[in-house]
Parts: structure tokens; C-alpha cells; sequence
């Protein structure tokens, strides 16, 4: 979470609402996007399933207030997975209006689903500033803007 909210850190405010195509997401969405991933975690280990009709994606207006929901989120995230292990066993899974689109051991879930997201976004966000001359963190590694 600390690199995640290093990569936060860098946008700037007047920049929330670009985006590099007219299909991709803004900054805003995307930074907000990030902030929200470790909700998937207490979600995945505080219920059964997750009926994904009628979801709606956070909507912070500022950088301040997302970086503030990820350290939110972050720590039930790390609350909710204190739990015995036979609980990362059980089978979780995610439905829409009824139909299952995805089923597994919530350990699974957690690995696969969730984690993956966080180095994925972070690249995106990577890439948008790039794009927009921003300095990049450095992340496996050093970045060629912090040499």
C-alpha cells in the first residue's frame, strides 16, 4: 500500500481528469480505482459472494481525499484478514443478478482477483505519467526518473 500511495502522491491536482484516450479511465477514476482494491479484500473475507449489479465505483474529488479512503480501506483490508486459516479455504464467489461469473477458495480469490490488481493499476498510472511528463516510482526496482 506504501507504493500505492507513493504513486497517488504524484498526481497533480489539475490532472485528475485526463486520461490518454477517449476509452480509458481518467487519473480520477483510476486513482480511485486504486483506493478501492483493498475493499475487495474485507469483501472477499467478510461474505460468501458479492452480487456485482448495481456496483458503483468511488468518486473522490481530490488527491488528498483518495489517498485518505486507501489508508480507510487499507486498514480493515488488514483487519479482515485476520482470520483462521480454514477461512481462506472457503468458497467464495461473484454473481450478477443471480448468475455466478466467478467461484473459488477465497485464498484464490485474494491472489488472483485482488492482489494482481495493485501492480496492474499502478502501471497504468505508471504509464499516464509518462505521458504527462511525471516524474515515475521507482517499483521492482529503480525507475529512470529517480537514478
Amino acid at each position: 500500500m506504501a507504493l500505492t500511495e507513493k504513486f497517488l502522491k504524484r498526481i497533480p491536482e489539475d490532472k485528475l481528469g485526463w486520461k490518454p484516450h477517449e476509452k480509458s479511465m481518467t487519473i480520477k477514476q483510476l486513482a480511485n480505482h486504486l483506493a478501492e482494491i483493498p475493499t475487495w479484500i474485507t469483501g472477499t473475507m467478510q461474505a460468501g459472494e458479492w452480487d456485482v449489479a448495481g456496483y458503483k465505483a468511488p468518486d473522490q474529488d481530490t488527491v488528498e481525499a483518495i489517498i485518505k479512503t486507501l489508508k480507510e480501506n487499507t486498514a480493515a483490508a488488514e483487519e479482515s484478514l485476520k482470520k483462521e486459516n480454514e477461512e481462506f479455504e472457503h468458497t467464495w464467489k461473484m454473481t450478477k443478478e443471480g448468475e455466478t461469473l466467478l467461484k473459488m477458495p477465497k485464498f484464490n480469490v485474494l491472489q488472483t482477483m485482488v492482489m494482481n490488481q495493485f501492480p496492474h493499476h499502478r502501471a497504468q498510472l505508471g504509464v499516464y505519467f509518462r505521458l504527462l511528463d511525471i516524474s515515475v516510482p521507482a517499483t521492482y526496482g529503480p525507475s529512470a526518473d529517480e537514478q
